[in-house]
């Protein structure tokens, strides 16, 4: 039973990987808070001189 349990555990674990694998795409990449702090410092920078 232990081993049977073990080998469809890995074949399970295997699987549910690869499918992780394929759908990764669809989330965004993670954008660390400075950088956030940063991007939207230049955008207020660079808006008003556009008005």
């Amino acid at each position: 039973m232990n081993r049977k349990k073990k080998i469809n555990q890995t074949l399970k674990a295997k699987a549910k990987k690869a499918n992780a694998k394929l759908h990764a795409a669809n989330k965004s990449p993670y954008i660390a808070k400075a950088e956030r702090e940063k991007l939207v410092q230049a955008a207020l920078v660079v808006a008003p001189t556009a008005d």
